[in-house]
């Protein structure tokens, strides 16, 4: 018998759909279905297959969303409460994930459900919104956290931020990681010629608050023998900033813009690099140091809270921004990669404090009190 039927809100989809939204809900909503908890995710089409389908016991039901991005989240969040709405006999709660969408929360109460909000981090911040659409974020903060029967944030440094400015009760609830076994598989390897253990890996989608333009500026002014850089992500909305970075790569041979890949393939990139590097401006809690961690990779991350609350040695980390502090890291990491092998510590660190089953354990029981509340 399920305990609690949950609809879920604020995700493209998935599996393999990139984004670390979509990542967290790949891994969380299975660890629930295995606890007894019925779940149904309203996914935006077009990222997804466009009939309803199961994924790891997960009901995964697609709606239409225009593929704008200033208007896709939005617009698939309403049509998704109004579904709500008119099966509300279905549900015991409405999980709603991120900022934008969380502008629909005093709507999504007039279902008369509990609604749940995870507040991945402040979106405004990111350099792809215009002034418009950074107030519409905060609004959507806002009302997220003031009209929100529960909420979670994936990092301390958030629930900090949003009790200090709304005087809310935030749980905190991190995101997870899978800890899997190296891959061994080279198909990536030989298609794009890398050798192990000698090339930088970054992880992300091609968007400017990631900062690979930062990363890949500091890649060309140093010179490293026999190294690659693999920088895999897509963009969801191709631009000007993506188009630039795929210019810049066909103008350093070493420099390898490998798109975005499945589950596996990324398994064997992490499985083979030399050094994880993530540099970017903004960030909620990155999953893609926890993926790395769960390797036991030397990191190299750009010294934003978000990041130095999982790096705890700042001496893997650097100014944000800084290509040439950044240009230094990389020389000096790429001296010792050969020698240096698996951080077993940041393997059992993240398999303790980032355990997905303990995720989806706190998860529930956020459900319960926002039931009882």
């Amino acid at each position: 018998m399920n305990i609690i039927s949950v609809a879920v809100l604020g995700t493209r989809g998935f599996p393999d759909v990139q984004g670390g939204v979509e990542t967290h809900c790949e891994n969380l909503y299975p660890a629930l279905v295995r606890a007894g908890v019925d779940v149904t995710v309203f996914a935006r089409r077009g990222y997804v297959q466009n009939s309803t389908y199961e994924y790891k016991g997960v009901k995964i039901h697609p709606l239409w969303s225009p593929r704008k991005k200033s208007v896709e989240a939005i617009t698939h969040t309403f049509f998704g409460v109004m579904l709500v709405f008119f099966k509300r006999k279905q549900f015991d709660v409405l999980h709603i994930h991120s900022i934008g969408p969380s502008l629909l929360v005093p709507l999504a109460r007039m279902t008369g459900l509990k609604v749940v909000v995870t507040n991945h981090g402040p979106d405004y911040e990111r350099k792809k919104w215009g002034r418009i659409a950074s107030i519409s974020l905060k609004m959507g903060e806002k009302l997220g956290s003031k009209f929100g029967s529960q909420i979670i944030t994936v990092s301390r440094h958030i629930k900090n931020q949003l009790e200090v400015k709304y005087g809310r009760v935030c749980t905190y609830i991190p995101n997870g990681v899978q800890i899997k076994k190296p891959s061994t598989s080279s198909r990536i390897q030989k298609k794009y010629a890398l050798s192990k253990r000698r090339y930088i890996l970054a992880v992300g989608r091609l968007v400017p608050e990631k900062g690979f333009h930062d990363l890949m500026a500091a890649f060309s002014a140093i010179n490293l023998t026999g190294w690659k850089l693999v920088i895999a992500g897509g963009a969801d909305h191709e631009d000007d900033y993506s188009r630039g970075l795929l210019a810049a790569a066909v103008e350093n041979k070493n420099i390898i813009m490998a798109g975005a890949l499945n589950a596996q393939e990324i398994s064997e990139l992490y499985s083979n690099a030399g050094i994880f590097i993530l540099p970017s401006y903004h960030e909620g809690l990155p999953l893609v140091i926890l993926e790395a961690m769960s390797f036991g990779l030397p990191l190299i991350v750009s010294d934003i809270e978000a990041n130095k609350e999982l790096v705890e040695n700042m001496d893997n980390t650097f100014p944000v921004g800084d290509v040439e502090a950044l240009a230094r890291k990389i020389t000096l990491f790429a001296k010792d990669s050969l020698s240096s092998t698996c951080d077993e510590k940041l393997i059992e660190k993240v398999g303790n404090d980032f355990n997905w089953e303990k995720i989806s354990a706190c998860t529930l029981d956020v459900y319960h009190q926002a039931i009882k509340s």
